[in-house]
């Protein structure tokens, strides 16, 4: 017969990554006595996959904001310098343009 689970499932991995979040280069030694301390038990097997899952996340995200960047609307930047100097064009001038800017910067 099995036996019946006495914490809650996740909570190894939670507190992992609490200890992560506040600290990404702890030890992995450390953060087992870390968590000893609180009556946690963790092998370093697991440390080291959260960790390695956190560094993946990281980078795919960064990856996901370069991706965003490049594909903001505009083809390229030469024209997008084209569009703001007709744009500067037709406000009056760049002086005028960069009040307009200061303007709704604030």
């Amino acid at each position: 017969m099995p036996r019946g689970r006495t914490e809650p499932r996740g909570q190894k991995t939670a507190a992992v990554k609490e200890l992560l979040m506040g600290n990404a280069k702890m030890a992995v030694s450390e953060i087992q006595s870390t968590l000893a301390g609180r009556g946690i038990q963790v092998h370093a097997n697991l440390v080291y996959q959260i960790r390695r899952k956190m560094r993946t996340e990281q980078r795919r995200q960064k990856r996901l904001g370069v991706h965003a960047g490049r594909n903001s609307g505009t083809a390229n930047a030469a024209t997008l310098v084209r569009s703001l100097k007709d744009l500067a064009a037709k406000v009056g001038g760049m002086e005028h343009l960069k009040e307009l800017v200061e303007a709704l910067t604030e």
